[in-house]
């Protein structure tokens, strides 16, 4: 697990917030600085749909990537995986991806997983999904 200069990981950092404490509106900064473990499927990373939104899997370690395959029934496999930080899936991999997109960490650690949305402040302004543009450049 990757720690921070102040000694927790994000994982910890989620866990806390979850708990009620601390800044839930720093964890977007703390996702930036993050090492991420993403799952890659032959095709990209790995990920799934749910609610229009196209979220990537992203893990805060081995042991949390191990527990999502085996509640997948995936758990038998080897995967191969990027590491990434969360500034880069947030700033290239997301636009990249043409259609929203978030990043869902520890999906399967019921008190420590966080989604973090396709939505302003979180995704670059043109990726995010209530980014309304402006009507002036339309005027031509």
């Amino acid at each position: 697990m990757v720690s921070d200069g102040a000694g927790a990981t994000l994982a910890e950092r989620i866990a806390r917030c979850r708990a009620g404490v601390g800044d839930p509106r720093a964890m977007v900064g703390e996702l930036r600085r993050a090492l991420l473990l993403v799952p890659l499927d032959g095709e990209g990373v790995w990920t799934g749909h749910l609610g229009g939104v196209r979220w990537i899997f992203a893990f805060t370690g081995e042991e949390a990537l191990a527990r999502f395959a085996h509640s997948r029934g995936n758990g038998q496999r080897s995967w191969d995986y990027a590491e990434l930080l969360g500034a880069r899936l947030l700033d290239e991999v997301v636009p990249a991806m043409g259609e929203p997109v978030g990043i869902a960490v520890d999906v399967a650690d019921r008190d420590g997983a966080m989604l973090f949305p396709p939505v302003l402040g979180i995704v670059p302004e043109t990726a995010a999904v209530d980014h309304e543009p402006d009507a002036r450049a339309e005027v031509g």
